[in-house]
């Protein structure tokens, strides 16, 4: 598809221009999940609404998925590689501790030598973080962004423990930002709790616990979560956070926009739409078919859910998870003519 830089906008807005999403082949149904961590396909269901996930195949890496999403955004935006300024991947499973997950997709994707690429870590929030640095970087400059959030958790996960082997799945979202005649991107929140950080976390292959026989025999490399207190997170700090956040952006206001959360369980979003008033035709998810996908599960649900937006919409994405942390992101749908 021909490139669109010759016709930027003669704005300093940015906006989403095209996305893109990459699931994995491989299909796991919960009888399979289910059977090593001693629950059922009705017990998954009843507590999560998640009935299948993708696992990534063994050859398989972060940043294939990532570059497979980014190359279907780039498309879709009718964006060239040469054109891209910027690659930013947001992920908690990176290809490998060094070199950043993003020099590979860039590589991949073939964006021109000396273009800034870097990875943001704020796990399941990840993603509109990194949409927010990606957004202020290329602001005035007319060039493109590529941020994709992408993750692997099913190689994290202790397949024995049914609080958190039944959750995740694997994929890779995308978009394209870059210069736009709407309004595009209209505000952002990012908060992090510190004081809470230890209810998601993965306690070996850093510099306090090195990863070693040992600590894969103690099983430390295993992703951990405490599910109760990370529910008492989402309806004590994250709903306040979205309801501040949308009354400080549409004061008097009485529309709610689209609503693209984060995947994390389907029960846990089904509350907080319906305590923050979202009508479940705005409230967006794909956690039904693959589960939570870490990073990645905006840029897929937002991919999904293109079809159902009409410029002009104002969506909203709100990611949350380890750190504590949230990601709140107010757009205005404004994309490309190919998406």
């Amino acid at each position: 598809m021909a490139s669109r830089a010759a016709a930027v906008p003669d704005t300093d807005a940015i906006g989403i221009l095209g996305t893109g999403s990459c699931l994995p082949g491989n299909v796991v149904t919960n009888d399979e999940v289910g059977a090593r961590a001693g629950v059922t396909d009705e017990w998954i269901t009843r507590k999560t609404a998640i009935r299948e996930r993708r696992w990534a195949k063994p050859d398989e890496a972060t940043s294939d998925l990532a570059a497979t999403a980014a190359r279907r955004a780039l498309t879709g935006a009718g964006v060239r590689a040469d054109d891209v300024g910027l690659v930013v991947v947001a992920t908690s499973t990176p290809d490998s501790p060094q070199p950043p997950t993003a020099t590979a997709v860039a590589t991949e994707i073939g964006v021109p030598s000396g273009t800034p690429a870097f990875d943001v870590n704020a796990v399941c929030s990840g993603f509109v973080f990194a949409l927010t640095a990606a957004e202020r970087m290329i602001r005035g400059t007319g060039r493109h962004a590529v941020v994709i959030g992408a993750d692997i958790y099913s190689r994290t996960l202790d397949p024995t423990d049914h609080r958190t082997v039944v959750l995740f799945g694997d994929g890779a979202g995308a978009v394209v930002i870059g210069p736009t005649a709407g309004r595009g991107v209209l505000a952002t929140r990012l908060a992090t709790f510190p004081e809470e950080r230890e209810l998601i976390r993965v306690p070996a292959g850093g510099s306090v616990i090195p990863a070693s026989a040992a600590s894969v025999e103690q099983g430390l490399h295993y992703f951990t979560m405490d599910g109760p207190a990370v529910r008492r997170f989402v309806t004590d700090r994250v709903g306040p956070l979205i309801r501040t956040f949308l009354d400080d952006q549409l004061p008097g206001d009485g529309r709610r926009p689209h609503f693209v959360p984060h995947q994390a369980n389907g029960r846990m979003i089904e509350a907080l739409a319906a305590d923050l008033g979202f009508a479940p035709e705005h409230t967006h998810t794909t956690v039904r078919l693959y589960g939570n996908t870490g990073a990645a599960s905006i840029p897929i649900t937002l991919d999904r859910a293109a079809h159902r937006l009409a410029p002009g919409d104002l969506v909203l994405l709100a990611g949350f998870g380890g750190g504590m942390a949230a990601g709140l992101a107010l757009v205005e749908w404004q994309p490309t003519e190919g998406t």
